[in-house]
């Protein structure tokens, strides 16, 4: 099992939006109208991960 702490997921998220060059709203927004590339999309799962994450982290 990896453990990792809401710091390490925050910076994740972090880095994972320098990557694709948006902000959280802007790649949400391009995914809610299907106009993300394989790899903006594969970031956006990954995003979508962490939140969920970090929302049970409460």
């Amino acid at each position: 099992m990896i453990r990792r702490t809401r710091e390490d997921l925050l910076a994740q998220r972090a880095r994972l939006l320098a990557e694709v060059h948006m902000t959280h709203d802007e790649l949400q927004r391009r995914a809610e109208s299907y106009t993300l590339s394989a790899r903006e999309l594969s970031v956006w799962h990954t995003i979508e991960g962490i939140d969920r994450l970090l929302a049970g982290d409460r």
